[in-house]
């Protein structure tokens, strides 16, 4: 990460954290509703349309501001590559061992044949007396 890209990361963040502070020091077109009605301090339903005042103005500008870093950050990501996030790296994936199946095990020369399977038709079962 250069120098330039660390300045502009710390100047996007500090005009994020000032834009939602001077949005939240305004106050809404709504807000002077209630006095149109009752006092009459209002010259409109919605408020006065005038010209922008300095909080209006600075929000402005701030928001400018922090486009204009948006879109430097975005050209520095690209000169980094392909991103290498979790997202496009993806979770490697846990596969369980293979369970070997009882004819893939090897048997000794010298042992007795496997007995047959339970299913077997030729093999009597217990109790029963062969035909």
């Amino acid at each position: 990460m250069t120098y330039l890209e660390s300045a502009v990361l710390v100047l996007h963040v500090l005009t994020a954290i000032a834009v939602c502070g001077f949005v939240l020091l305004q106050h809404g077109k709504g807000a002077d509703m209630g006095a149109a009605f009752g006092s009459g301090a209002s010259g409109s339903l919605f408020g006065a349309v005038g010209s922008a005042n300095f909080l209006s103005r600075t929000t402005a500008v701030l928001a400018t501001v922090f486009f204009v870093t948006s879109i430097g950050l975005t050209y520095f990501g690209t000169l980094h590559g392909k991103p290498q996030g979790l997202m496009e790296s993806g979770v490697p994936e846990k596969t369980a061992p293979a369970v070997p199946k009882a004819s893939d095990v090897p048997q000794p020369a010298n042992s007795a044949p496997a007995a047959a399977p339970a299913g077997d038709a030729a093999a009597p079962k217990s109790g029963e007396v062969p035909k």
